[in-house]
């Protein structure tokens, strides 16, 4: 049904360990699992450990062909910029003090996962330390995450990838085995899944991790039980940890990585601060750390579990209030599922040029109009703001994704898949499932309606008085509302006047400027919100701007369950 493979415990390697019992379950944490609550695998590695008496050996490898600056894509960004490195380093951190309170411990290394275990497998002598392993990790379902895991489990007696992080279980889906019938765009997808499935409640923090094994049962494991990697061990350089550890005052807010940071940002939002109830009215600002939930993050690396979160939207309807905000949030998280079904699904197609639909779209690849987006130089305030915010902060509005992206592919017509594997690198919230599937989208991959935004429309609609644009185009400081969205409209003596001349403070526009044909009678994509993306990857704008309220009423509350 899917790439990956599992091996229970009927299989004779598991039988043998359960009747003797002295046996190692490693347990492989991956970039989006790393947490203790309602995690899945983990809760299985622990159930079986209980069942056969074995001990369980947790593992984390920060792999060179994902970290440092060494490590980069097809298109030559780098997989993964120093900005997340520092957040996942954080993550690994929280975890180890996790399971150190838990009685266990992490083996950290800057390995290849395969590398590392054949040699936790082995003792001094090169004999192996056990004839009773087994591992155990999170199944993922794109291929490079594939191709890992099969050169690590061909080391192993027995594995078992277990489903994980999504809200909704892949067992439950109201689709056939493979999810050949499941629908390729997301209304259809949401109102069945919402009608014929439960989400799970979220499972318990596992009582029982240790003991830990000792240094006789696992030799291998001594250089990876204290020391941590930094980010110059993974193979970054200088400028780019300096980079890493700047904090810029303009961002939404200061990020951390790990599970307590996430449980903690999940009480400070919802009940703290009490924003849930009004989620819905503020989540396509811009500017502030609490506009929206800002949980992405935490969820792309799994600090945090969408079921967790769920659970407690549903708390909150049952205490403080239901409404169309309490409901809001799940349906986000709803579509950051529906992106890890759909990687499922078809599989390699989501990186192709032509994506899920075989396009034979003519794509360019114009290296000077691709470096004038990713520096926020096109002449495009909108756009320039956010890919600005964005490479000093690792984060950018939902509302502030789709304009980028629509502007890249549909406006400069330039190779989608650059603008995805940017992304990639410097998003702090890159999960390669919700941006390829929206990256895709938008460029009109997949086969859904293709949405091309009117970057000025969408100025004055989310940024009304110009507050974003000028807070990161200090170009544009002295420019009044009336240009501030439509710079190239000043004369030369109004350039004067407002200290921003064209093609010399602030560039001129590397194209046209869109604006749709009213004799066509062609709307701007503006008139309606299409939301492609999950939770925190999205942005809202001042709760009277008159398309936010037409918005309101167009969009339909549904319904989720929670299993008791």
């Amino acid at each position: 049904m899917s790439p990956r493979t599992v091996v229970g415990l009927s299989s004779p390697a598991a039988t043998s360990t359960r009747k003797n019992g002295g046996g190692l379950i490693f347990y492989w944490f991956r970039q989006g699992d790393m947490r203790l609550h309602d995690n899945p695998a983990l809760d299985r590695a622990a159930a079986i450990c209980s069942q056969t008496q074995s001990k369980l050996v947790p593992v984390f490898c920060f792999d060179p062909r994902i970290y440092g600056d060494q490590a980069r894509g097809e298109f030559g960004s780098i997989k993964c910029g120093p900005r997340r490195a520092k957040f996942c380093l954080e993550s690994v951190i929280d975890l180890r003090e996790s399971l150190e309170k838990k009685g266990s411990k992490l083996l950290v290394s800057t390995e290849k996962p395969e590398d590392l275990f054949r040699k936790l497998l082995q003792n001094h002598d090169g004999s192996r330390i056990n004839d009773r392993t087994k591992l155990v990790y999170q199944d993922e379902v794109c291929s490079e995450e594939v191709a890992v895991a099969n050169k690590v489990k061909k080391l192993f007696q027995s594995s078992e990838a277990v489903w994980g992080s999504t809200m909704y279980e892949l067992k439950d889906l109201p689709y056939q085995e493979g999810l050949t019938d499941m629908p390729d765009t997301f209304t259809p997808f949401r109102n069945k899944v919402e009608k014929k499935s439960k989400i799970l409640p979220p499972i318990p923090v596992p009582k029982d991790l240790g003991p830990f094994p000792s240094t006789d049962e696992l030799p291998a494991a001594l250089p990876y039980l204290s020391n941590l990697p930094t980010l110059q061990d993974m193979g970054y350089t200088q400028d780019q940890i300096d980079h890493a550890n700047l904090q810029d005052p303009r961002g939404v807010m200061s990020f951390e990585g790990g599970e307590t940071a996430a449980l903690a940002r999940v009480k400070d939002y919802i009940w703290d601060k009490n924003l849930l109830r009004k989620y819905f009215d503020t989540r396509n600002g811009m500017i502030g750390g609490d506009y929206s939930s800002k949980f992405s993050p935490w969820l792309a690396h799994g600090n945090l579990s969408p079921r967790y979160v769920a659970r407690e939207c549903q708390k909150y309807e049952e205490q403080i209030v239901a409404n169309k905000s309490t409901y809001w949030l799940v349906f986000e998280l709803l579509w950051r599922d529906y992106w890890k079904f759909f990687a499922l699904k078809h599989g390699t197609s989501l990186f192709f040029p032509g994506g899920t639909i075989g396009s034979t779209q003519r794509w360019k690849h114009f290296e000077k109009n691709l470096q004038a987006w990713i520096e926020g130089r096109t002449g495009f305030p909108l756009v320039d703001a956010n890919m600005r915010e964005l490479a000093a902060t690792g984060f950018m509005s939902n509302r502030g994704r789709q304009n980028v992206c629509s502007f890249l592919a549909l406006e400069l017509n330039q190779d989608w898949r650059y603008g995805a594997e940017y992304f990639e690198s410097v998003l702090l919230d890159h999960d390669v499932h919700s941006n390829y599937g929206n990256w895709c989208a938008g460029a009109g991959m997949t086969g859904g309606r293709l949405n091309r935004f009117n970057i000025v429309k969408q100025s004055k609609d989310y940024d009304q008085h110009g507050d974003y644009v000028r807070l990161w185009l200090p170009e544009l400081k002295d420019v009044p509302t009336q240009f501030v969205h439509e710079p190239w409209k000043m004369t030369q003596f109004q350039q004067m006047e407002y200290n921003c001349r064209l093609g010399v403070d602030y560039p001129n526009p590397i194209t046209k400027p869109f604006y749709p044909d009213p004799k066509s009678g062609s709307k701007s994509k503006g008139d309606y919100n299409n939301r492609r993306g999950g939770e925190g990857k999205h942005n809202n704008s001042n709760k009277n701007n008159r398309h936010q309220r037409k918005e309101m009423k167009s969009l339909k509350t549904g319904s989720y369950q929670i299993s008791s």
